[in-house]
C-alpha cells in the first residue's frame, strides 16, 4: 500500500470516529447537559464523545505522517457525510432526500479535490518560531471570533473550532514527521509543539461543543469542515511548501471539486438533523460501544 492510499484509509477511519463524537456532543448540547464545564465533566456521555475524538485525532495524526495537509484536511469533510445518517438514526427518522444529495455532492467534490492534492508524503516541518507564530495568530483570531455573544455566535464558534483543529493538524504533522525521521521526540521543539497540539485539539473540541449548543449539528459541523481545510491549506502552502499537482489543470480540477463539495455542504446544512424547535429527549448513559440514546428508546 502506498503512502497516499494509507493516508486516505486512516482519514476515513478518523472521519467516522469524529462523526460519532460530534453526534454525541450535539445531543448533549440539545439536552441542556453542556451548560458548564462541571456539567460536561460529570457526564459519562461527554467522556465517551471525548474518547471518540481522541481516537479520531490519533488516526488523523497517523494520516498526517503519510499524506500532506492539502490531502488530509479536505477528507475531514467526510465527518459531515458520516454524521448525517448517524444523527438521523439517533433521532429516529430517515435520511432526507436533500441530505443524500448533499452527501453525494460532497463525496464527488472531494474526489475531484483529491486528484491534484495527492502529492508525496510530507517532508518539510514547521520550525519552532513558525509553530509559535501560527499558534499566536490562531489564538488571536479565535479570541476575536468568540469575544461577542449574539445569535451568530454559534457559527463563529464553529469557525474558531475549525481554525483550532487546522492548527493542531499542522503542528501534529511536525511532530509526526520529525519523529518518523528518527529524530528525538524529547527535543525542545518537538516537546513545545506537542504541548501546543494538545491545547488546540482540546480547544477545538470545546469550541465545537459551544457551537452545537445553539446551532444544531448540520450548520456548525459544516462550517468546521470548511474552515479546517482552508486554514490548513494556507499553512501548508505558505510555510510547508505544499502545492497542488498538475499545474493549471490541477488548479481548475481542485476549484471545480471545491465548488461541488461546497454545494454538498450547503445542502447538508439546510437539512438539519432534528426538527427546528423540537425539544431534545433526555440522554441516558451509553454502554461501551454505543452512543447515548433518548430515554425510553431502544437502540436498533
Amino acid at each position: 500500500m502506498n503512502d497516499t492510499a494509507l493516508a486516505v484509509g486512516l482519514c476515513l477511519a478518523s472521519a467516522v470516529a469524529y462523526a460519532a463524537g460530534a453526534v454525541a456532543q450535539e445531543r448533549l448540547a440539545r439536552a441542556g447537559a453542556a451548560r458548564s464545564a462541571g456539567a460536561l465533566l460529570g457526564s459519562g456521555v461527554w467522556w465517551w464523545s471525548a474518547g471518540l475524538n481522541a481516537s479520531a485525532a490519533l488516526l488523523h495524526a497517523a494520516a498526517l505522517r503519510y499524506g500532506p495537509l492539502t490531502l488530509v484536511q479536505p477528507l475531514g469533510a467526510l465527518t459531515l457525510v458520516a454524521a448525517v445518517p448517524m444523527g438521523a438514526r439517533r433521532a429516529g427518522r430517515r435520511v432526507a432526500a436533500a441530505e443524500w444529495r448533499g452527501t453525494l455532492a460532497t463525496v464527488a467534490g472531494l474526489g475531484l479535490l483529491l486528484l491534484p492534492a495527492s502529492g508525496p508524503a510530507p517532508d518539510d516541518t514547521l520550525t519552532l518560531a513558525e509553530a509559535l507564530a501560527v499558534s499566536g495568530a490562531t489564538t488571536a483570531v479565535i479570541l476575536l471570533l468568540t469575544a461577542v455573544r449574539d445569535p451568530g455566535a454559534g457559527l463563529r464558534h464553529a469557525t474558531a473550532s475549525g481554525l483550532a483543529s487546522a492548527t493542531a493538524s499542522a503542528l501534529t504533522q511536525t511532530v509526526a514527521v520529525a519523529g518518523g525521521r528518527g529524530g528525538s521526540l524529547l527535543s525542545v521543539r518537538v516537546a513545545v509543539v506537542a504541548l501546543l497540539v494538545v491545547v488546540f485539539a482540546v480547544g477545538g473540541m470545546l469550541l465545537s461543543q459551544r457551537a452545537y449548543r445553539g446551532g444544531g449539528l448540520g450548520a456548525p459541523l459544516a462550517v468546521v469542515n470548511l474552515a479546517n481545510p482552508l486554514a490548513a491549506a494556507a499553512i501548508g502552502a505558505v510555510l510547508l511548501g505544499e502545492r497542488l499537482q498538475g499545474g493549471p489543470a490541477g488548479l481548475l480540477l481542485a476549484g471545480a471539486g471545491a465548488l461541488v463539495a461546497a454545494r454538498g455542504v450547503v445542502l447538508l446544512t439546510r437539512a438539519p438533523l432534528a426538527s427546528p424547535g423540537a425539544p431534545a429527549p433526555p440522554l441516558v448513559p451509553a454502554a461501551a460501544g454505543e452512543l447515548a440514546v433518548p430515554a425510553g428508546r431502544v437502540p436498533a
